[in-house]
């Protein structure tokens, strides 16, 4: 698979999630989000299956050869994630948890090299924080004060934790995934983590009804774009590019969740502006392709 093709496919799951900052609105209107989540997983799964039947994917013997592998994959990168997340927005704001999270691709970088041994280039550890510094802007507002006056919370808490889940399932994904086709890992790694939400979702006791029109279509767009090819688009990168690159793209997500919110009306100001500049500079600066050493013209004299 071609470089670009796979910069297109990281992309595009990272415009999935930040539209999922506008759609989640409505779907929490209607539904506890454990069940939210739930659903949301458990529809996605169900589309996976469809698209790997249509495909003739061998899910069985997949399944039966790395049943563990799957279980573990769904538990640190859906079920404990969305958990961790879900119960973190309790307790603590959007601007807290938005900050720590985008400190995951610092924090998924340190550990691929830790553990996976990809060691960062220049450009790397020059555009990683270059985009961290864009998004703390484009989260602030420009307003160091908003910054100066967090304090920790038990939701904070969480969000670490939750943050701490995305950065070790990357390592996982890179080091453990299967040596199978992206649809099936990603369709097994989504049912088992669908498992284990809707499991935690029946245990809790609330109540679950039908969502309305407008919860419903935002949280099947949810699961086709921020769920189903997000997810998808995710697995593809880290296998192609590394965990701690595909991570940096991360970044990206707070900067298309702003402009999907200029489309539906929400002008942002200057500063937000000029933190999604910077980080689309530290995205690119990661992007360059290495300078080939130029190679030497040996002449014989006769």
């Amino acid at each position: 698979m071609r470089s670009q093709l796979v910069y297109g496919l990281v992309i595009g799951a990272t415009v999935f999630w930040g539209a999922n900052f506008e759609l989640a609105g409505p779907v929490l209107a209607d539904l506890p989000p454990l069940w939210a989540a739930a659903l949301r997983f458990l529809l996605g799964a169900m589309i996976m299956f469809m698209i790997a039947r249509v495909r003739k994917e061998d899910l069985v013997s997949a399944a039966r050869a790395h049943f563990g592998v799957y279980l573990l994959l769904g538990l640190v990168g859906i079920g404990a994630f969305n958990l961790f997340f879900f119960y973190a927005m309790e307790d603590t704001s959007a601007v807290n948890a938005a900050l720590i999270m985008a400190t995951n691709p610092l924090l998924t970088t340190l550990l691929a090299a830790l553990v996976l041994g990809e060691r960062p280039n220049a450009r790397h550890l020059f555009g990683l924080p270059l985009a961290l510094l864009g998004v703390t802007i484009v989260i602030s507002g420009g307003n160091p004060q908003r910054l100066l006056n967090l304090h920790i919370a038990r939701g904070d808490i969480l969000m670490l934790l939750a943050n701490t889940a995305w950065a070790i399932y990357n390592i996982l994904v890179r080091r453990l995934m299967p040596a199978r086709s992206a649809l099936t890992n990603t369709t097994l790694v989504m049912t088992a983590g669908a498992a284990v939400l809707f499991i935690v979702a029946l245990s809790t006791g609330g109540a679950l009804h039908l969502p309305g029109v407008k919860a419903g279509t935002a949280l099947i767009l949810m699961t086709l774009g921020g769920t189903v090819l997000a997810y998808l688009f995710w697995n593809t990168a880290i296998a192609r590019l590394g965990a701690g690159h595909t991570a940096l793209f991360l970044n990206l997500v707070p900067v298309f969740a702003m402009l999907i919110g200029i489309t539906l009306g929400s002008v942002p100001s200057l500063p937000q502006f000029a933190g999604g500049i910077l980080v689309m500079s530290g995205i690119s600066l990661s992007m360059l392709p290495k300078r080939q050493p130029a190679l030497r013209q040996e002449t014989c004299k006769g």
